[in-house]
């Protein structure tokens, strides 16, 4: 397969794919109103191609792309969850895309009834008594609630700076403690995968601002010992935290504020329909208890009985976290998820997620080792550790593999507590015959590296562009074009 040429290299001058209408203003010139040192010496070397061209070159380009509406995308919900199209056409209605946010409250009474519904569905899942829709993202929700645990401590006179976090946890979750100069702290993961309850009793101080934990963790494991958890940390006075990434595998059946955590963010762009992929746009609702719902973030949406109108009356809130109310089309496809599926839909997906991925995780483990024999939640870990000893193929190598079959390479490498992890989650829409290619595709690659171990080291063969050197790759990125009479 040839690669497709950069859009450069189809150049031929004086191709043109648009034309402008003649100008019918008055013309200004840069040196009007640029600086003599912000003004090009030259014209830009753009590409001249006809619009066809381009056309072809963009569609070109995006065919050689995977995505989760090619094929099977093993990363789940926690970056490409496949979602309802529905959810996408209703974000889409005038009456959502049109709007603006200093519009009167009165010529938007359906957008704010829809933010106010949907904090009382989060409440109702998370088992909150109230919820923030401002954050932007999963590590913005962290940093929001982060803030209001600080918050909640300096209203009592303390100034609590430590966090305590599990090795086994998302990376964001210490970037975000450290965004706010708190002390990290990490607890070790026990023989089981979950919290070590000793040495979390050892660690936890009057100095404790908090624990933040995602349940089930990024093993896909659910912590057995959560209500001793929070009974310890709450002990001496401090709090729980709940990522929400995992979220995807209690819908319905446990609800984080009934097992003892006090702030609670969810995933929209994870759980709740609305595709990751690309980096966004993401939304990090938090929820919290009773107790700090006079920190959340300004504004929420209120309903007064008559009309829906926007709450700034709060003096002890952090204050606001983003411009307006959050992302609000994401929200919209968070609630036509909701409302779609209802309480038993959201259960229905979480008890699928589950039961496929005990399904793949039990088909691979005569292969491929787990790290813990436990069943799991909506994910699981393997390790390829035979395999690497018998013949030298690692974990990198046998994602690569997996391309060629036509299959997106799951979560390798994490979490970093499992030496050669290889992270697999289904999500609840595969199907059986789905689950099975995806069995049948990992066997088959632990068959080829007892027979034919370089095909599988020297794998992607069916791409345009082999194994690439990822480590140069990162530390010398080719960021732009440089013509050939530049060079």
């Amino acid at each position: 397969m040839k690669p497709v040429p950069l859009i450069f290299e189809m150049s031929s001058p004086g191709r043109r794919a648009y034309s402008l209408p003649r100008l019918d203003v008055p013309e200004v010139k840069p040196e009007d109103v640029l600086p003599a040192d912000a003004i090009r010496q030259r014209e830009p070397a753009l590409p001249e191609v006809s619009e066809i061209d381009v056309v072809r070159h963009f569609t070109s380009l995006a065919r050689e792309n995977h995505g989760v509406d090619v094929g099977f995308y093993p990363l789940g919900s926690c970056t490409m969850k496949y979602n309802p199209k529905v959810c996408e056409a209703v974000s889409r209605m005038v009456g959502f895309t049109s709007i603006h946010p200093l519009q009167p409250e009165e010529t938007v009474q359906g957008a704010l009834r829809l933010m106010y519904e949907l904090q009382q569905y989060l409440c109702e899942i998370g088992g909150v008594s109230a919820v923030s829709l401002q954050p932007a993202a999963g590590a913005h929700g962290e940093v929001t609630g982060l803030r209001i645990i600080q918050a909640y401590h300096r209203s009592r006179g303390e100034e609590r700076t430590k966090v305590i976090i599990p090795d086994s946890a998302h990376g964001t979750n210490p970037a975000s403690a450290g965004m706010l100069g708190m002390k990290v702290v990490e607890v070790k993961s026990d023989s089981r995968g979950g919290v070590d309850v000793d040495e979390l009793s050892r660690l936890v101080d009057e100095q404790t601002a908090g624990l933040m934990l995602t349940n089930p963790n990024t093993l896909g494991l659910f912590d057995e010992n959560i209500s001793q958890i929070a009974e310890i940390v709450h002990s001496k006075g401090g709090l729980l935290y709940y990522d929400g990434a995992n979220a995807n595998a209690i819908l319905g059946i446990v609800r984080p504020g009934d097992s003892g955590f006090d702030v609670v963010h969810f995933n929209l762009h994870k759980t709740f329909g609305t595709p990751h992929g690309g980096g966004g746009p993401g939304s990090g609702p938090v929820g919290v208890v009773e107790k700090l719902v006079r920190f959340l973030p300004v504004p929420t949406v209120a309903y007064d009985g008559e009309k829906y109108y926007l709450d700034y009356d709060r003096p002890d809130s952090i204050g606001p976290v983003k411009s307006f109310y959050g992302n609000f089309l994401v929200l919209v496809k968070a609630y036509a998820y909701i409302r779609a599926l209802g309480p038993d839909g959201l259960k229905a997906v979480s008890e699928n997620a589950v039961l496929n991925a005990n399904y793949v995780m039990k088909k691979l483990s005569g292969t491929y080792e787990l790290p813990f024999q436990r069943y799991c939640k909506h994910e699981f870990v393997i390790q390829p550790l035979r395999i690497r000893k018998e013949t030298g193929v690692r974990t990198l190598d046998i994602a690569k593999r997996l391309i060629d079959y036509g299959i997106h390479p799951p979560t390798i490498y994490f979490p970093l507590i499992v030496e050669e992890a290889l992270m697999v989650e289904p999500t609840e829409t595969e199907s059986l015959e789905t689950l099975d290619q995806f069995v049948e595709a990992m066997l088959a690659i632990a068959r080829e590296a007892e027979t034919d171990s370089q095909t599988v080291k020297s794998a992607p063969h069916s791409t345009p562009v082999g194994r690439l050197d990822e480590v140069a790759a990162a530390r010398r990125p080719v960021l732009r074009y440089v013509p050939q009479s530049d060079r």
